[in-house]
């Protein structure tokens, strides 16, 4: 049972869910008895790639390719693909991030695997893995075996363990020949949220809705996110009506986060974004509606205005080193 993990960089640096791959695959490898490799690919990764070795990783397969510079996750999923077979992969891991989310259907039809999507557990049974992903928009979950030769998995972030312990891993260059055909779509640019995190990884995260009335008014969430070290999210409504950019949407159709703190500001609670934060170890909801969905399944509610409520809050947070 030879299993494969696939750690995203950026900048020389890996994501925190790719680091969350790295040791469920490892723990996973161990319980079944199998082989486990990490693999690295992209422009300058080679540099990185031993540091995966203190998640669990005692050997790195790194593609280090200036073609793939720009992130064509055509050609990644190509290098994938053409990793696992070379190591005789029967599991493939993924974290499931914007990047895994393209990239594991693509390597999935690559391998003739069947697809398990954002996957909140894995156990071991017997030589197979039986893994539990959220179905109806987050109402229920589902235990799922694979039952094609090669299977793929991603991982939802934030829900696994990254704990770090261990020594520089061993590092393998290797190379996959790239077609131009396998260029089709290539990113020109990233832009980042400077100073906050990312909310699929954030640990905190603060969100705003419609009640927050404007563009404007969303300095309060900023406030309040950078005295917790937070992320800021936003509803559907607010990032279609242009307040926020959308890679801080948190739903259905956004981002699927699971923080340690959500604190949903003027957000009613549709389905939809219930989905996409609903796995949140702690749910703060503030609404001066008190018969907002949000509540049913915020942990604590604070039927107030926003406006009211906000800079009171972040203020107090202020005097207790918070």
């Amino acid at each position: 049972m030879n299993i494969l993990a696939f750690a995203e960089e950026r900048g020389g640096k890996f994501k925190k869910s790719s680091l969350e791959t790295v040791r469920a695959g490892r723990r996973l490898a161990d319980a079944l008895g199998g082989e486990f490799v990490a693999l690295v690919a992209g422009s300058g990764v080679s540099a990185a790639a031993a540091g995966l070795g203190r998640y669990g990783a005692g050997r790195v397969i790194a593609v280090d390719d200036p073609g793939l510079a720009e992130h064509s996750n055509t050609a990644i999923a190509k290098v994938i693909a053409e990793v696992a077979r070379g190591e005789g992969a029967t599991m493939v891991f993924l974290p499931a991030s914007q990047m895994g989310k393209d990239i594991a259907p693509r390597v999935a039809i690559k391998l003739g695997a069947g697809l398990a999507a954002d996957c909140v557990a894995l156990r071991p049974d017997g030589n197979d893995i039986i893994a539990t992903r959220p179905v109806f928009a987050g109402k229920a979950l589902l235990d799922v075996r694979v039952t094609t030769p090669v299977k793929v998995f991603t991982l939802r972030p934030n829900i696994f363990d990254a704990a770090e312990g261990g020594a520089d891993a061993r590092v393998e260059a290797r190379t996959v020949r790239l077609d131009p055909a396998d260029m089709v779509t290539t990113v020109k640019e990233v832009r980042v949220t400077a100073g906050r995190p990312d909310v699929t990884e954030a640990d905190i995260i603060v969100s705003g809705g419609r009640g927050m009335k404007g563009p404007e008014h969303f300095v309060l969430i900023e406030k309040l996110a950078d005295v917790l070290g937070a992320g800021v999210g936003a509803s559907r409504a607010v990032v279609d009506a242009g307040w926020r950019p959308h890679d801080e949407q948190v739903g259905q159709t956004g981002k699927t986060v699971s923080p340690t703190l959500y604190v949903a500001c003027g957000i009613s609670g549709a389905v939809q974004h219930l989905a996409g934060m609903s796995s949140s170890k702690y749910i703060v909801a503030i609404n001066r509606d008190k018969d907002a969905p949000i509540f049913q399944v915020a942990d604590y509610g604070i039927v107030g205005d926003v406006f009211d409520v906000l800079p009171a809050l972040t203020e107090e947070l202020k005097k207790t080193g918070k």
